[in-house]
């Protein structure tokens, strides 16, 4: 993960919430106040960033952070993860940015975790999407691959992925793979959208690299598999959710990409809880 990006996320998140002080810990807390607090876990599931939970409190400073688990860990309800101890104010200040930022990758990595469960031992690999929040990007993504998953491109720069809109607009898959290939470098990977066995088709006559089959009945997906063979590399995606990625990956497919992992993911519960005056 680039640090340089978490801490500039980190401090945006800090002056979106302190503007100009905390006028509730202010005034009623000293300078020179000093306090423990707990972080504990409220419901099992996978844990994921801590250090950027951690880095909260470093760039606020003045309070050390003891880590008890690691990310990717399993974790369950009353369990100690944290200890913290410093400025009172900094903990206050940090308690809302750290909690959120944690409980937003926990709540990735563990729903990840419940898909690739249902994998089982498919060779299929799940990819998440760029259907992420905008601007943690960087914290989603990561938080995906420590449920167990895998990532997608990260952005626009990092791939050739032609989707229906480009095919319509270039006039075709042909043409749209042609263009692809004559500006933009030979290294790069060029994925092809196609929504019917006669799309596959042409894909396939236009060299793609990686063949997309989205919003296909498993039938008409298993039918395009066998079509392509070692031809292409085979993504599935469209309506993938908990009930239906068991089967999706018995077909054969290379990659099943799921949206929700990032864009539906319900938190992680946890809080700071047992702050005590030292």
């Amino acid at each position: 993960m680039n640090y340089l990006i978490v801490d500039k996320i980190i401090k945006d998140a800090l002056l979106e919430d302190i503007p100009n002080e905390d006028i509730t810990t202010n005034s009623i807390i000293g300078e020179e106040s000093l306090s423990t607090v707990d972080l504990l876990c409220k419901e099992e599931g996978i844990i994921a960033g801590l250090l950027v939970f951690k880095r909260v409190f470093e760039i606020l400073g003045s309070v050390e952070v003891e880590l008890y688990k690691n990310d990717g860990d399993k974790v369950y309800p009353k369990e100690k993860i944290a200890f913290l101890k410093g400025s009172t104010r900094n903990i206050l200040l940090g308690e809302r940015i750290a909690l959120n930022l944690l409980q937003r990758m926990s709540g990735i990595a563990t729903l990840t975790n419940k898909f690739v469960s249902k994998l089982n031992e498919s060779k299929t690999k799940l990819l998440d999407t760029r259907k992420t929040t905008p601007n943690l990007r960087i914290l989603e993504k990561y938080s995906v691959k420590i449920g167990g998953g895998f990532n997608h491109r990260f952005n626009l720069s990092d791939g050739v992925m032609l989707k229906d809109n480009h095919i319509s607009a270039a006039g075709g898959i042909k043409n749209a793979v042609k263009l692809a290939r004559e500006n933009t470098s030979f290294v790069r990977k060029i994925e092809v959208e196609v929504e019917s066995l006669e799309m596959v088709k042409e894909a396939l006559e236009a060299k793609a690299d990686i063949i997309m089959l989205d919003n296909m009945t498993l039938d008409m997906a298993s039918e395009a598999i066998d079509l392509i063979g070692d031809k292409a590399l085979t993504e599935f995606s469209g309506n993938v959710n908990l009930n239906t990625i068991e089967e999706i990956g018995k077909i054969g497919v290379d990659y099943v990409s799921v949206g929700a992992l990032t864009h539906s993911a319900k938190i992680l519960d946890l809080s700071m809880k047992n702050l005590k005056n030292i």
